[in-house]
């Protein structure tokens, strides 16, 4: 019997890199002692429960991600909640989970949806004789953080 030690993925959304390129496959090692035991020394890691601390560890152990042979943190960083959610998920099954859950963890992969194209949202100016039927406006872009005033929140 041979250990299995990299696992193939298929993110539900999929990362967008700085060219508008999709990636949606890559491959996890399984991770060591070393891997997370490692990023607790980096000082940008105040302690266990930082939450930045998965970000490390899973750019160590996500050995590719589509065409990017070269998986950082700003790539987990880049990636969307539910991606770094299933991946989370995912390094937790083949990390600690028994054979069985590992299998059906992989046979739930194939159920997972194609990513949706992406959808652009125009401002489009309002009628003044046609009722609002659910379109969807863009908010006004902001240039700078603000706070909302307290009443709102």
């Amino acid at each position: 019997m041979t250990l299995r030690t990299r696992y193939e993925f298929t993110l539900p959304r999929g990362y967008v890199d700085r060219e508008g390129a999709l990636h949606r496959e890559g491959v996890m090692r399984l991770a060591t002692a070393r891997d997370e035991l490692e990023p607790l020394r980096d000082p940008t890691i105040s302690g266990p429960d930082d939450p930045r601390l998965t970000v490390v560890v899973l750019a160590r152990v996500v050995e590719r991600l589509g065409a990017l042979e070269l998986v950082t943190t700003h790539e987990i960083e880049g990636l969307f909640a539910a991606d770094l959610a299933y991946l989370q998920d995912f390094y937790g099954v083949i990390n600690f989970g028994t054979p069985a859950e590992v299998e059906e963890f992989l046979a739930g992969q194939d159920e997972v949806a194609p990513a949706a194209a992406p959808v652009a949202v125009e401002e489009a100016a309002p009628a003044a004789d046609v009722p609002d039927a659910g379109f969807v406006h863009a908010r006004p872009a902001r240039s700078a953080i603000e706070e909302l005033p307290a009443e709102t929140r």
